[in-house]
């Protein structure tokens, strides 16, 4: 028997934030304890987020008191990614208007540039990022400056973020604003774009980084886009429809039903005669549908799902009608799993 745990070939785990590690306030179950328990096995982590809102500080402070250890260095946002960005690009001490938050005035005076608020200063760039009382002037200030030139950097391109509520507009969303009034689409620093990868490498040093995520549009695709490998966890925005329907970009290396998977072997999902098992299950594709059978675990059906439907789909991405039957079935067995 494989007595491996999935993160035993890792050195750094590159860990979005928002649906992996907490929901809103409130930690996700047991990924704090997961977490912990990877420090003590020293492997680093590395909080890898999107949301350009906050200060690594603020961030670290948060995680902490949900029991996850963390520290401002091992924090790494979008706002810092998008800061590097327009920095190599411009004079050091110029001005940038910042349409966010503190985390990117702070990002951007590490870097030695100056935030502004409005239009007035001249600004060489605008970087917008989201913020909880963002307001119609700051966005009307950074139209204005987009229109005179200035560089527009995006710190992500999230259409929805996780909440304890549920899904609410994102910072790619609020960027329409400016896009749509401009003509002009922002450069975006954040996940899944080259940016915010190469900032966690530059910070941690890591050689062999496991990305975890819980959305495919980014965690996963920019997973991709660096050539390493990626978990996905079911305890944020991507569901089981996405994942079986996922194009190339947006498949995982693993798929698991949260952080405690990291300290457990993976289970092996092997080609069984016309098929592909994972444990009690096996998956084939067949009639242009798929089928699915077994017991136990249900995470290990859907990665024996997710192999057979991949196969089937190639290059492509499977229709969203051929695996909704089985899908019934599997939230049926998972829910009952789960008691």
């Amino acid at each position: 028997m494989d007595t491996q745990t999935l993160i035993d070939p890792y050195d750094t785990l590159l860990l979005d934030l928002d649906g992996v590690v907490y929901l809103g306030h409130d930690a996700v179950p047991g990924a704090p304890e997961a977490l912990r328990e990877a420090a003590d096995r020293g492997v680093r982590l590395a909080y890898v987020t999107n949301n350009a809102s906050r200060t690594p500080g603020a961030i670290a402070q948060h995680l902490s008191a949900l029991g996850a250890p963390a520290s401002p260095d091992d924090v790494v946002t979008s706002a810092q990614a998008a800061a590097r960005l327009v920095a190599e690009r411009v004079e050091p001490g110029a001005a940038v208007l910042v349409v966010g938050g503190m985390g990117l005035r702070s990002a951007l005076r590490a870097h030695g540039l100056r935030p502004v608020s409005t239009a007035m200063d001249a600004p060489v760039a605008v970087v917008q990022g989201i913020a909880p009382h963002l307001s119609y002037g700051l966005l009307a200030e950074g139209t204005l400056a987009v229109r005179q030139g200035a560089l527009f950097v995006a710190a992500n391109a999230d259409s929805t973020m996780p909440t304890g509520r549920g899904e609410l507009p994102g910072n790619g969303a609020m960027t329409r604003v400016i896009a749509t009034a401009t003509g002009v689409e922002p450069i975006v620093a954040g996940k899944p774009e080259p940016p915010l990868h190469r900032e966690s490498m530059l910070r941690t040093g890591s050689r062999r980084p496991l990305v975890v995520g819980d959305r495919l549009d980014t965690d996963i695709e920019g997973a991709t886009n660096a050539g390493v490998d990626g978990l996905l966890v079911l305890t944020g925005v991507a569901s089981p429809l996405d994942l079986l329907t996922a194009a190339p970009r947006h498949r995982p290396t693993y798929v698991a039903a949260g952080l405690s998977a990291l300290h457990q072997p993976y289970p092996r999902v092997r080609r069984d005669g016309d098929g592909w098992a994972c444990q009690g299950w096996k998956a084939r594709w067949a009639g242009g549908h798929l089928h699915l059978d077994g017991a136990g675990d249900p995470v290990d059906g859907l990665r024996a799902a997710c192999a057979a439907t991949w196969e089937a789909a190639g290059d492509g991405r499977a229709d969203e009608d051929a695996v909704k039957a089985v899908l019934d079935s599997w939230f049926s067995r998972r829910a009952s799993s789960r008691g």
